[in-house]
């Protein structure tokens, strides 16, 4: 059986949504593995032991609303971070 972070899913699936508020923003890997690496150390990890397409309607239910405007913000900040302060090589 898989563990999976459910959060870090939801983060990914919102991440070009957010970056899309940014049009100057690089989008390499690099910087938006930055980007996601530092809105999931602001946010609790939110584990599953099943499936991604087996996930109930009721834990999406359960965690809309301030779960994804949470999850909106950190992106927002974090984009921001980057934005500024893109670690190329």
């Amino acid at each position: 059986m898989t563990i999976y972070n459910f959060m870090e899913v939801e983060v990914r699936y919102n991440l070009k949504n957010v970056l899309n508020k940014y049009p100057n923003s690089c989008k390499c890997e690099r910087c938006m593995n930055d980007i996601l690496a530092i809105a999931l150390n602001n946010l609790p990890p939110k584990y599953i032991s099943r499936p991604m397409g087996e996930v109930s309607s009721k834990l999406i239910s359960q965690l809309e609303g301030q779960f994804t405007a949470d999850i909106l913000r950190e992106l927002t900040k974090a984009a921001e971070i980057v934005t500024k302060n893109p670690k190329h090589d």
